[in-house]
């Protein structure tokens, strides 16, 4: 079988979908001269060539053939172009910074052409003759647009700061991307966290996840209810069509089944909200973060006598609530060689540096020792209930005491078995490090926990089937991982050592998790 034929054989099982181009009449002919194919150039992507013939639509790999007809690139002068649209908190700041760092590792001439407040283009040049090899196009728009531009085959890749819809899944399916939720296709590209923030004047302390619900359905209005001054609130929101603005519903409101009140003051981006905030006494809103600027922080609070901040420990392992990852999503798209390069980059480490020097939380596991979690065995002795004793409590200081707890941490979705999006994440990076052989001759410890809702040993065998759940679902990823050079084993304590209350959902979906402890 020639090549080209073994080409085509392949091609009918990808989806390789990129960016059409205007239809031309092309022919492929094998080298050898055995095999021609001919039809309407769709794409091509500096590799393979995506036509439409009386066969269908097929890929072709371009190595194998020779390109004839007035529709055939100039290989010589291909240019890799990608389009990403989306949030400007991620194509603003972020993606050049990466893009950068990329050119920097590369060896390659970055140049930025195009810098508006809708789009940044970049430029990609290589050689002593400054060949341009890439054009890096970010349209500023918000996470909806990010998305339509998708759907609608305007853009590579979405930037966003929410899950993909149902809705928007759909769509996506019948517009012949994929399932956009499917692994490899949405990528946490870096970590932020949704805090509630103040003036600095505001003399409040801290605000429970319930009573930040309440105030934005307008059932507190007054900041005496909060332990402020006697005035009333005026709450502040980014605008409805970010994903920051849809988030906050989504985190805050929605889990408690609330609606938010009518009179709010929206904001187009962080840096209008941040203005607006700092200069009201009386400003309660969410923002995020990496977009906190004047405001000031309040901690979340609970009747049980916790406080969290948005820590970077905290936004990494998830023990703080209001996580907010950043996206990218990807299409069953064939992208060119250089995109691929520059997507498979956002994993190294030098990247994850550059993502933390930002001003986000980048997702590289760091190692806790047993010492700087005082905080965390204080609140399981003061909060164990009636049923979890002192035998239980001295177990767990036994068991854990000589490891270090790893920043991946895995949470559930609510009221699913299903991990959430940055656990997700966590699991491939963590497989990931596993095939990499970065925790051989180790000892790894899966350990769950609880709420306190229930029987405590119904409770611990719960814990422990989420723990076993997680550790399978890493195994699975660990495709050409060497399992036997890792020693991989489960724990679970149950409802021993709570991160958050459990008088609200949020405190008992914190509190639900599977932390991965090693030596």
């Amino acid at each position: 079988m020639t090549a080209l034929r073994a080409a085509i054989l392949a091609a009918l099982c990808l989806l390789v979908i990129p960016i059409a181009v205007t239809a031309q009449d092309v022919t492929l002919r094998s080298h050898d001269g055995s095999v021609e194919i001919s039809g309407n150039l769709l794409g091509f992507d500096g590799e393979f060539y995506r036509v439409d013939t009386v066969y269908g639509e097929l890929t072709v790999d371009g190595s194998g053939v020779a390109c004839e007809g007035p529709g055939c690139p100039n290989l010589e002068a291909y240019v890799a172009r990608l389009v990403f649209s989306g949030a400007p908190t991620v194509g603003r700041i972020l993606m050049p910074a990466l893009l950068e760092a990329f050119a920097i590792r590369g060896d390659y001439d970055l140049r930025r052409v195009i810098d508006t407040p809708t789009e940044l283009r970049f430029d990609l040049h290589t050689g002593q003759d400054a060949t341009l090899i890439g054009e890096f196009t970010f349209r500023l728009t918000n996470t909806d647009e990010g998305f339509a531009d998708l759907l609608a085959n305007e853009a590579d890749i979405a930037m966003t700061l929410r899950e993909i819809r149902q809705g928007e899944l759909e769509r996506a399916r019948e517009a012949g991307l994929g399932n956009l939720s499917a692994p490899g296709r949405a990528r946490v590209l870096a970590l932020d966290a949704l805090v509630p923030v103040v003036a600095p004047s505001n003399p409040t302390q801290g605000i429970s996840l319930r009573q930040l619900s309440r105030a934005l359905a307008g059932e507190i209005v007054n900041w005496a209810d909060l332990g402020g001054p006697d005035a009333p609130i005026d709450i502040h929101l980014w605008s409805a069509e970010t994903g920051i603005g849809q988030a906050s519903v989504d985190q805050v409101l929605v889990p408690e089944g609330r609606r938010l009140l009518e009179r709010v003051e929206r904001h187009a981006n962080g840096a209008a909200f941040a203005k607006a905030v700092a200069s009201d006494p009386f400003a309660l809103g969410l923002t995020t973060r990496s977009e906190q600027g004047d405001t000031w922080e309040l901690p979340i609070t609970g009747a049980c006598g916790f406080a969290l901040r948005a820590t970077r420990r905290a936004v990494k392992t998830e023990d703080y609530p209001l996580t907010a990852p950043l996206f990218l999503y990807l299409p069953a798209r064939r992208l060119p060689k250089l995109g691929r390069e520059f997507i498979a980059y956002l994993r190294d480490p030098s990247a994850q540096l550059v993502i933390r020097r930002a001003g986000f939380v980048d997702q590289t596991p760091e190692e806790i020792e047993i010492n700087a979690q005082g905080d965390r065995f204080a609140n399981a002795i003061a909060q164990a209930g009636d049923e979890l004793g002192l035998g239980e409590l001295q177990r767990m200081v036994r068991t854990l005491a000589p490891l270090k707890r790893l920043t991946t941490t895995f949470r559930f979705e609510t009221g699913s078995v299903r991990l959430d999006a940055q656990s997700r994440s966590n699991a491939q990076q963590l497989a990931r490090a596993l095939e990499l052989g970065l925790y051989d001759n180790r000892r790894l410890v899966f350990v769950g926990f609880s709420d306190g809702e229930g029987a405590a040993e119904t409770n611990r065998e719960i814990a422990l089937r989420r723990a076993e759940t997680v550790l399978r679902a890493v195994i699975r990823a660990a495709e050409t991982a060497r399992l036997e050079q890792i020693d991989l084993a489960v724990e679970a304590f149950g409802e021993a050592m709570p991160m958050a209350c459990d008088n609200t959902a949020w405190g008992r979906q914190v509190n639900r998790r599977v932390e991965v402890w090693l030596r």
